[in-house]
């Protein structure tokens, strides 16, 4: 089925009757993996409670994730991969039950590619707070129903606390690479800075050093989108009927978020004026070819995430200052003792280069010195994860180093 496939790893392309067919059903009140559910290839890994950055305390808190490779007897050619803010721990792998799209990086990931699994024993889990199995906001508090609106606030910190937690409890005291891109390109800047001595090597891809008001901004309107839907019930939406859910604030979210994704000339380039049908959109009742592409895509995303979760990831991602209370950002930076690959896209108007020169300028063991690595791309902020053949030799001249 079309719609299985992650948009986030494909080209932009024109919307086909049987992708309109394949999400006309009405979309569940929450599109999170939930206890019963088939788990497809994820494992469980409990790791306790973990107190809160900004307050608070999760009493417990279990991590969804999976593996690639075999674990060398002295732990030493682990490999973290650290999922952008809508992916999951499904790094490699067809659809199939329990995973509702393919793996979002299978031309980086596997035997004899840029990450070896050959080599290197790979872990990817799903970070808190997310809606694939970790701890969040559709998982159950201790009073027996979900979490939903009064989950508490995490920044990029907990949750890569929540992660040096679940490496210990795998028997893994310094990952040989933490690789990241976009949130996950925070959260592998903040094991660098925040534990340098459990981290060998360290790729940040398309990330910054902190969210600044763009990017915040940016934020605020999903998030809006999504509180105003008459249907969050202040986040109380849980046991809706399909249909009933917040799946229009949620799709809107996700419409706005890739706008961001991509670049302007990939969208113009692919669509141009286009119409949808043969229904003219200039007062004819029909629509604009784009119109439909970001319509189906927000519309297939409320089947695999949760409107919860992604306000909370989205605020973790408005905590992201690698510099907060530790002296800005040069002097964060300057802790850092992995070797270092900094990647940027040309064409990223979410996180703009600049971002990345910022960081590569003042990380120490910078394999490139003081510039990032940059890609060049039409495909806007995605690239990292849809330029297999730009990225992957890049990553391999990391593991390497």
């Amino acid at each position: 089925m079309d719609w299985q496939t992650p948009e986030d790893t494909v080209p932009s392309a024109f919307i086909t009757e049987a992708n309109a067919r394949s999400v006309a059903g009405k979309p569940p009140a929450t599109g999170a993996w939930r206890d019963g559910d088939n788990p497809g290839n994820r494992r469980f890994q409990s790791i306790g409670g973990l107190d809160l950055e900004r307050g608070g305390r999760l009493p417990t808190v279990r991590i969804a994730y999976e593996t690639w490779g075999e674990l060398a007897p002295d732990a030493s050619n682990a490999v973290l991969v650290l999922h952008a803010l809508t992916g999951d721990s499904h790094v490699v792998g067809l659809p199939g039950p329990g995973h509702p799209t393919a793996g979002w990086w299978s031309g980086i990931v596997g035997p004899g590619k840029a990450i070896d699994t050959d080599k290197w024993f790979v872990v990817a889990p799903n970070m808190l707070g997310g809606c694939q199995g970790s701890t969040g906001p559709a998982s159950h508090s201790p009073s027996g129903s979900e979490w939903a609106a009064s989950f508490p606030f995490v920044t990029i910190r907990d949750q890569v606390a929540a992660q040096a937690e679940f490496a210990t409890r795998l028997g893994i005291d310094r990952w040989a690479a933490v690789v990241g891109g976009s949130m996950g390109g925070m959260q592998a800047l903040e094991w660098a800075v925040g534990h340098p001595d459990r981290v060998e090597r360290v790729g940040i891809l398309a990330a910054p050093a902190i969210s600044s008001a763009d990017q915040l901004a940016l934020n605020s309107v999903q998030i809006e989108a999504i509180r105003i839907d008459p249907r969050f019930e202040n986040g109380d939406y849980y046991e809706a009927a399909e249909g009933e859910g917040p799946y229009r604030g949620l799709a809107l979210a996700r419409r706005m978020a890739l706008l961001n994704y991509r670049s302007p000339s990939e969208l113009n380039d692919r669509f141009e004026r286009s119409w949808q049908s043969g229904l003219n959109p200039l007062g004819g009742g029909g629509r604009f070819a784009v119109e439909s592409y970001l319509d189906f895509h927000g519309n297939k995303f409320t089947r695999r995430f949760d409107a919860n979760s992604y306000i909370t990831l989205v605020e973790a991602m408005n905590s992201h200052d690698i510099g907060r209370e530790r002296g800005g950002v040069a002097a964060a930076l300057g802790r850092a003792t992995a070797k270092a690959l900094v990647l940027g896209i040309d064409s990223d108007r979410l996180f703009p280069l600049e971002n990345q020169v910022q960081i590569a300028k003042l990380l120490p063991n910078n394999i490139d010195g003081a510039e990032p690595v940059v890609i060049e791309s039409t495909f806007g902020h995605d690239g990292f994860l849809i330029e297999d053949a730009a990225v992957g030799p890049q990553l391999g001249r990391l593991l390497a180093s």
